[in-house]
């Protein structure tokens, strides 16, 4: 089993990749760095409040775990 600070720092470094790529996403697409920096934001908000609830309900879930 994870330790909520394993999983909260793994949802922050994942968050922190996605934000870049959105931020440029959001950038190229838009073509104004605020609009595509504030779109990044919101997502890497979602994103990481969804994420670590995800990681932690998985981290509930014994199907497919092997002890080892």
């Amino acid at each position: 089993m994870e330790t909520r600070q394993r999983s909260v720092v793994k949802a922050v470094l994942w968050n922190a990749i996605g934000l870049c790529v959105m931020a440029v996403v959001g950038f190229v697409t838009t073509g104004s760095a605020m609009i595509g920096g504030t779109m990044a934001v919101i997502n890497t908000g979602i994103g990481l409040s969804l994420y670590v609830v995800y990681e932690r309900v998985w981290d509930r879930i014994g199907w497919g775990r092997r002890n080892v």
